[in-house]
């Protein structure tokens, strides 16, 4: 996908040297945007290997989402991604799927505001153990769907697994935090929007997982899908640990220079072997943290036709793994990076 690499490209060409809270630094730029249309395909990256074992975790991650859990027991039995942020008991401080479907509401708002009451169709009164307070929490994959059936020119189809109290103290808060559904011409479109974005591991998956979000509802909506648009806050490539991540605050200006005079696919590679021979090796046991030289190894690589998307027609709550497939999916050697966590 064309469009990938672009922000592939202009992250690495005009980013800026960047400390975070992992210890593995970054080349990061403000406010990436791009736009897809998914009537041409599935936004399946080509140019590196996504299927396999890569797909069945993002398959059944998306799926928990739509769970509404706040633990991984279940999804722990297909991919690890989460066991980083989990508890011992495999619950969450924070979850995308625990808001998109049991955003919390309060008991009473402030003076003058308006909330829903418990009969409300989009609100759910969860029990509580002991002496605590029933929970009311609000469905806003419900909302979304019963909207595209009643007013589909509505603008306030917005999903949102941000609150701000949560967040402040969560050990991670959402990356993607919000989407938007939007209904033009007939076409289903949907766009994301994500505070900080990991350019060679996150955001293959937020593009993928989105898309497939995109079509799943129009398919069960009657509506044709229509693009994925995405603006990524933070988007950024680590470039290593220690004097490897060091080299970048240094260097970067040079290795910026050298992407400026790039004429052609090979060059990139040119650009990769000159940042492989001239930064210090990474050390014992960071391998692969240093994301670079794997993202130039990818910009040198041209797009294959994307593949198609086939979800069985069963309700949305009834999907399972099995009732999504990628078809004609046809990609390059897969890449290796290391995870920040």
């Amino acid at each position: 996908m064309q469009q990938y690499l672009d922000l592939v490209d202009d992250t690495l060409s005009t980013g800026t040297y960047k400390r975070n809270r992992t210890g593995v630094d970054t080349i990061a730029t403000f406010s990436a945007q791009y736009t897809v249309d998914l009537s041409n395909g599935f936004p399946l990256l080509t140019t590196k290997r996504m299927d396999g074992y890569r797909w069945d975790s993002l398959i059944h991650e998306v799926l928990w989402y739509l769970s509404g859990e706040e633990h991984i027991r279940n999804l722990r039995e297909e991919t690890k991604i989460w066991d980083a942020w989990a508890d011992d008991e495999g619950r969450l401080d924070t979850a995308y799927g625990r808001f998109w479907r049991r955003y919390p509401v309060p008991e009473s708002g402030l003076p003058g505001e308006t909330w829903p009451d418990d009969a409300h169709r989009w609100i759910t009164v969860e029990e509580s153990a002991g002496d605590a307070p029933d929970r009311r929490t609000f469905d806003q994959i419900q909302y979304v769907l019963d909207t595209l059936a009643e007013n589909p020119n509505s603008r306030r189809m917005v999903v949102n697994a941000w609150h701000p109290a949560n967040a402040a103290v969560s050990t991670l808060p959402p990356c993607h935090y919000t989407f938007v559904v939007n209904v033009q011409d007939g076409r289903l479109n949907l766009h994301l929007t994500q505070r900080s974005g990991d350019v060679a591991l996150g955001i293959p998956f937020n593009i993928a997982a989105y898309a497939l979000l995109a079509n799943a509802i129009a398919g069960r909506t009657d509506y044709d899908v229509g693009e994925f648009g995405h603006t990524v806050v933070d988007a950024h490539v680590y470039c290593g640990r220690g004097e490897r991540g060091r080299w970048y605050a240094d260097n970067l200006p040079y290795v910026q220079e050298r992407l400026a005079n790039v004429d052609g696919d090979d060059d990139y590679l040119a650009v990769k072997d000159w940042v492989e021979r001239t930064a210090p090796d990474e050390a014992d046991g960071e391998d692969g943290y240093d994301h670079v030289p794997g993202l130039l190894e990818q910009l040198s690589r041209t797009p294959r036709d994307r593949p198609r998307i086939e979800i069985a027609d069963v309700p949305f709550d009834e999907l399972t793994s099995d009732d999504v497939e990628v078809v004609d999916y046809d990609c390059a050697d897969g890449l290796t990076f290391a995870v920040a966590e």
